[in-house]
């Protein structure tokens, strides 16, 4: 499997073509201890990417403060813009003053300007809500986001993790005032995170809606690494929460199966995990996070692993999704 070719989709009802893959660039970065903290690795890791088909890559403005875009842009500096589809978001806090937070028109406009300006780009091909703002009319988000495409600096728009009615009236909101129309949703959706089953996937499937998927592997809980009544001592759930919210008997028997199926493939439990993912119709491109060229490439290969429906149902029998999910508001 490490010759596979990346294969390439359209995102959503767009024109715009990203790869299978998109990579995920939070851990490049020095914010938290689980990151990278290595700007060279990091650097390393996204042209390993490129290098390997991925032209899809997704940051934010917040993660360790810019720092993750100053990285995104190096890295890309010199490559074939035309083929690059480059994302990242705004709305959480840059800085502990006023105006610096949320998805007010001041704040997304001074925003994005500072978001192109780490990059290193022109314009960005995705620029994303990170999450919806209480504080702020959805009117003002849209008109201010209908704003950037109108002076080229976005060409498309998204939204990540929110209650379904709240990405309903945000939907229904830019078709009656004629503002562009968010063309992707940003959920956390695994093989043991179904809780998007009972909520956001619905409706982005009747709508059209691209579907790239945050945490496609749990936190690390299905790459396989950690087991049944054993403390993590390594990885991220050795320090976080997040990880070890996963370890309950659903997800090891979710977890058993996905193994099962890897054994019978030759493939590893990763891998099993993103393919699943990716023979779900709603789902475009998962957003993987690898830490190293080598997870990179172990993630690459399970665009070509195949699962028939019976192994399908075998990983999914487990659990029933439910919204809101586990630890979700």
């Amino acid at each position: 499997m490490a010759d596979t070719e990346m294969e390439y989709t359209y995102l959503g009802e767009t024109g715009l073509e990203v790869s299978k893959l998109c990579l995920g660039c939070m851990n490049f970065g020095s914010g938290e201890p689980w990151m990278m903290n290595d700007a060279e690795a990091s650097v390393e890791v996204i042209h390993e990417a490129l290098d390997l088909g991925i032209n899809f890559l997704d940051t934010a403005n917040v993660y360790s403060r810019g720092e993750s875009e100053e990285i995104v842009g190096r890295a890309i500096e010199g490559r074939n813009r035309d083929r690059l589809a480059v994302a990242s978001k705004v709305r959480f806090p840059m800085g502990e003053g006023p105006n610096e937070s949320g998805l007010s028109r001041k704040h997304i406009i001074d925003q994005v300007h500072a978001s192109l300006d780490r990059l290193g780009l022109e314009y960005l091909d995705l620029y994303q809500i990170h999450r919806w703002d209480e504080n702020v009319p959805i009117e003002e988000t849209l008109s201010a986001l209908d704003h950037l495409v109108e002076e080229g600096l976005v060409r498309y728009l998204g939204a990540s993790t929110m209650a379904a009615w709240k990405f309903s009236k945000a939907l229904y909101t830019a078709d009656i005032e004629d503002y562009e129309r968010f063309t992707c949703m940003q959920p956390e959706y695994n093989a043991v995170d179904r809780h998007e089953e009972a909520n956001l996937l619905p409706l982005c499937a009747d709508q059209g809606i691209g579907v790239i998927p945050w945490s496609p592997l749990a936190g690390g809980f299905l790459t396989g690494k950690y087991e049944r009544d054993e403390d993590p001592e390594e990885g991220r759930a050795a320090g976080d929460d997040y990880t070890q919210e996963r370890f309950r008997e659903e997800n090891w028997e979710a977890l058993d199966a996905i193994r099962a199926v890897a054994d019978g493939k030759d493939a590893t439990p990763a891998q099993v995990s993103l393919a699943w993912l990716l023979h779900k119709d709603v789902v475009d491109s998962p957003i993987i996070g690898p830490r190293s060229t080598d997870h990179l490439e172990e993630n690459v290969a399970a665009v070509s692993v195949s699962l028939t429906d019976e192994e399908m149902e075998r990983i999914e029998a487990p659990i029933t999704p439910r919204w809101p999910g586990i630890g979700k508001d």
